[in-house]
């Protein structure tokens, strides 16, 4: 899992810097399966229940499981990207949403709030809490700022497959729900609307939008429950020689 989750965290941190005006979506989808296969692992998403690309791609007021496409990246845009790989028969999956460009100072407070919603859930994920206090975390953080937060889709359990129980929504109640155990492993994804909370999916089947069309921001980690408490696996390590040495121990 932390092979996995190191590999997903350096495609996620090199396509970020990808990320400027006038590069498509799809352009980036391309660099990350590429990335990902040369490192010998699989793009968890590709197929994934007939989902057609390497990652998701959302922009604006695109929630998740955004398509790639021609769609050129403007000044202003916010891009979320969601990314997952497969490596030695785990998965690692982790998600962020980036400015193109300049963008305005409700947009990079947009941002900003759903990456403290993810850091203030992630600490929540210590043996003895509740899946509750996760979803608090989130709700509570993001509504004190104005915003809302997506009750459609949810973070979840993660391991030998992307998806495993429990569900982990992002809103609750302290002590709540599912008591949290040593040895669990989490994708705690915050996705945090500027607007309103609903949400509707376009005619591809995929794209969820927000209903009112305003902004949405999404930020994922992948996270192992431990007696010290969270071990963040999708965060990149500063030794990047330790982290391939390990992949190779792993493969």
């Amino acid at each position: 899992m932390r092979a996995a989750g190191q590999l997903v965290g350096r495609v996620l941190q090199a396509l970020r810097a990808m990320v400027e005006p006038g590069i498509t979506t799809l352009e980036v989808d391309r660099a990350a399966e590429k990335m990902i296969r040369d490192a010998g692992a699989s793009p968890t998403f590709k197929g994934y229940n007939g989902f057609p690309f390497s990652i998701c791609a959302s922009v604006n007021e695109q929630v998740v499981h955004g398509f790639p496409s021609n769609y050129q990246l403007q000044e202003g845009d916010i891009f979320s990207i969601d990314v997952g790989v497969t490596l030695a028969g785990f998965v690692g999956d982790t998600a962020a949403t980036i400015p193109v460009g300049e963008v305005g100072e409700d947009l990079k407070q947009l941002i900003r709030v759903t990456e403290e919603c993810l850091q203030r859930a992630i600490e929540q994920c210590r043996p003895g809490n509740h899946l509750g206090d996760i979803g608090h975390a989130v709700q509570s953080h993001a509504e004190a700022h104005g915003y809302s937060v997506v009750r459609d889709y949810v973070g979840h359990g993660i391991g030998r497959r992307m998806h495993e129980d429990p569900q982990i929504p992002n809103y609750g109640k302290p002590g709540k729900g599912v008591k949290i155990k040593k040895g669990y492993v989490f994708a705690i994804e915050p996705m945090v609307n500027m607007g309103s909370l609903y949400t509707k999916t376009l005619k591809d089947g995929w794209t969820v939008v927000t209903v009112d069309g305003r902004p949405s921001a999404h930020s994922e980690h992948t996270v192992a429950i431990t007696d010290e408490g969270p071990e963040v696996l999708t965060l990149v390590r500063a030794n990047p020689a330790a982290a391939s040495q390990r992949l190779v121990e792993v493969a």
